[in-house]
């Protein structure tokens, strides 16, 4: 697969021109989106860079970037009560921290012209995207997750966004945004963690007869909330304190009847090893955020 089977020489070469907040051990100040500070383990590759998303001057949440694939593995987050508001006029941005040629460690937006072949090597960029009519810009943290206007204003930078089919990506992975949306709004009390990543497929976006973008074959996410409201209907309380789910990033047709699939956070770990290149050790959440004593460690 693309993800993982890449020259060495060529993940150097990227890897060393790498500066700024991108680093390979994840700061303390990011470490706040992650449930117990503890990020999602079995993941290391030498093409991976955490990123403190920033924005306005502040850290907004985490992604674990691929600078080969050009883009994200997962993106972390703590979900922000709201009405699932969407942003208006906000541009897409690019990740700095991946550029020799920046001396700031906010994202930005795509400057105009050719500048944006100083940093295209290790991430995306607009280009990749303009001619892919198979695929569209999808966000792994999703601004309906946010409130502020600036929280969700940094949902919109290319290092959060993967490859989806139009299909997927509005009809189904939406609505499912919507659904965990509503329950934390309405069952979580305290904060919740959301982990959302891929699986590689082995398919690229390709521009000038070049690889650029890694197409995902599955999209994923789990949350965690320990703190949530234990008078919920058993139909929603089952469901706390971490739940998961999947979909197949295709277009819908009479042979994919293509929807998402809810299941425990443990289910979801389990069929990410059998479905990509993930270590034995692979966790999402410390303890896969189970309650001691709960039913779902039986």
């Amino acid at each position: 697969m693309a993800f993982w089977v890449q020259t060495f020489l060529l993940v150097n070469l990227i890897t060393s021109a790498v500066r700024g907040r991108v680093e390979k051990e994840l700061s303390s100040e990011c470490r706040q989106f992650l449930y117990m500070q503890t990020p999602p383990t079995g993941l290391e590759h030498p093409s991976l860079r955490f990123i403190c998303q920033r924005y306005n001057k502040r850290t907004r949440y985490l992604t674990l970037y691929n600078t080969v694939d050009h883009v994200p593995v997962y993106s972390a987050y703590t979900f922000k009560r709201s009405a699932g508001e969407k942003c208006v006029d906000v541009p897409w941005m690019y990740e700095p921290q991946l550029s020799t040629y920046s001396d700031t460690d906010e994202m930005q937006p795509f400057p105009r012209g050719y500048m944006h072949m100083d940093f295209e090597d290790a991430q995306a960029v607009l280009d990749d995207y303009t001619n892919a009519v198979l695929y569209e810009r999808g966000t792994l943290n999703p601004e309906e997750h946010q409130d502020e206007p600036d929280d969700k204003a940094s949902t919109y930078t290319l290092t959060n966004v993967v490859p989806m089919t139009p299909d997927f990506n509005n009809r189904v992975w939406n609505k499912q945004e919507n659904i965990i949306r509503k329950r934390l709004n309405n069952y979580c009390r305290g904060t919740a963690y959301i982990v959302t990543g891929i699986t590689t497929s082995g398919k690229m976006i390709r521009r000038e007869n070049m690889n650029r973008v890694a197409v995902p074959r599955y999209i994923w996410s789990a949350y965690c909330c320990i703190d949530y409201d234990n008078n919920a209907p058993f139909s929603e309380r089952y469901k706390f304190p971490s739940f998961a789910h999947y979909g197949l990033n295709e277009e819908e047709d009479n042979n994919n009847n293509n929807e998402v699939v809810e299941i425990s956070v443990q289910q979801l770990k389990e069929f990410l090893k059998k479905t990509t290149f993930v270590e034995q050790n692979f966790r999402i959440f410390v303890g896969d955020c189970v309650s001691p004593g709960s039913s779902k460690n039986k």
